[in-house]
């Protein structure tokens, strides 16, 4: 019997701010951090490896609470734990007083992220497949015992659920095989656009991303409108205007705000306006796609769990969907959204602008596509050129798709080189002065 015998959690920080790398209108000086999760068991060849996205301050925060959270798992069989993976979720959920915290969002909720990563991870490592190909071989009934249904039964019942996958169960093998064919699953840039970067950076960053095949990219706005207007103006004249160009306000207007603000930029013709608004105001976000159609309105980043969305598909308020990965409580949580999805008819594009998050949501893209959705059709994933070094089986993107990953797990482990020395405070990278 292999067991679980200890877990490590590292608060690992990477000084992104020095070069103005995700920087927008409410995040401008972020270090991108992860709050990252090492399941090790008695077996020498497996551990399970798991983490939750931060910018920096507070990340430590996070480890401590996924540190609480994963220390009922000491001592149990892998076997039971990897068996039922819906099982252990509930378990893990239902420690009341770590609950009483949230429930369900904040810190506790991303903890309870990077621990039930890390156990999805040692689930596909034991396997021996990439995570995305464990999904797509579950049966019907394997993946809703794994989803968290709880509050939902409104609009998504456990039989319509199973009804849903079973539909595109027998055609899953096509789609694998559609994707192979056409490279991997379809991206969009982020690297680009981030707020703090020059007229001279954008324009250059652009025409490499055109060249690259890429025919979705992003810009951040929000921070001045003719500043906007300016960047949005050089965006169109290098990438043109049969590509899609999607903006994204990181939460920085009031609804009024939002809807003038979007108006003096609609000449650009953007595909989509991310998170105009508070992330929490459902009825502010279709207030906004109401009054800003036909450009589209996303968000997703920030949505704190499933009944966040659930709301926001039953009040019609977003036209895209951006869940994430290490925001929503794992695979279990990320499972009943795409359902919903489904139920309503609404695109799901991961939201993936941060450490390690493409190398998550290539997984669930492709499961979506595969087992879910069964259509590319308005949908495309976040990808940012950044930090990809630090993991050992990093994302791999060519002419604009995610290529499908092939290793097992869930392509969650970093280099241990990387951890030690971009741990925070000790590591050699903070111990000295990383602006030096």
């Amino acid at each position: 019997m292999t067991t679980i015998t200890g877990v490590q959690v590292f608060d690992v920080r990477f000084p992104t701010s020095l070069s103005q790398d995700g920087s927008d209108a409410m995040n401008k000086d972020g270090d991108y951090s992860a709050a990252y999760v090492v399941l090790d068991t008695d077996d020498p060849t497996l551990a399970g490896y798991g983490f939750t996205f931060t910018i920096g301050r507070g990340n430590d925060l996070a480890a401590e609470a996924a540190r609480q959270r994963a220390q009922s798992l000491i001592g149990r069989d892998v076997a039971e734990l990897v068996g039922d993976l819906g099982a252990a979720y509930r378990g893990l959920a239902s420690d009341s007083q770590l609950r009483w915290l949230g429930p369900e969002k904040g810190v506790v909720h991303l903890a309870m992220a990077a621990v039930m990563n890390a156990l999805w991870d040692l689930a596909a490592r034991r396997a021996g497949k990439p995570l995305w190909q464990m999904l797509v071989e579950m049966t019907p009934e394997q993946l809703v015992d794994a989803a968290d249904l709880r509050y939902l039964s409104d609009v998504l019942t456990r039989e319509q659920a199973i009804a849903l996958l079973a539909e595109m169960e027998p055609t899953r093998l096509e789609r694998i095989a559609e994707l192979k064919a056409r490279g991997g699953y379809p991206c969009y840039t982020t690297s680009a656009g981030w707020l703090g970067y020059s007229d001279e950076k954008l324009r250059r960053l652009l025409q490499e991303a055109v060249d690259e095949g890429y025919r979705h990219v992003k810009l951040k706005v929000g921070a001045d409108v003719e500043d906007d207007v300016r960047r949005l103006r050089i965006a169109r004249e290098v990438i043109g205007w049969d590509a899609k160009l999607m903006i994204d306000a990181n939460q920085v207007w009031d609804v009024p705000e939002a809807i003038e603000w979007i108006d003096r930029l609609a000449e650009f013709e953007p595909y989509w306006i991310e998170e105009p608004t508070s992330p929490d105001d459902v009825l502010g976000h279709a207030a906004i796609r109401k009054a800003v159609a036909p450009i589209g309105v996303a968000t997703g980043e920030h949505g704190m769990n499933r009944v966040l969305f659930k709301q926001m598909f039953q009040a019609g308020a977003i036209d895209f969907c951006q869940l994430d990965a290490a925001r929503l409580a794992s695979v279990n949580e990320i499972l009943s959204v795409y359902l919903m999805a489904k139920m309503f008819d609404v695109p799901v594009c991961p939201h993936a602008g941060g450490v390690g998050l493409c190398e998550l949501v290539q997984h669930l893209s492709i499961f979506d596509y595969v087992a879910v959705s069964g259509t590319l059709e308005g949908r495309v994933t976040e990808f940012v050129d950044h930090l990809h070094e630090h993991f050992t089986d990093p994302c791999v993107v060519k002419g604009g798709s995610y290529t499908l990953p092939s290793r097992p797990g869930y392509s969650a482990q970093m280099h241990e080189e990387s951890v030690a020395a971009y741990s925070y405070p000790n590591g050699s990278m903070w111990s000295a002065d990383p602006s030096s």
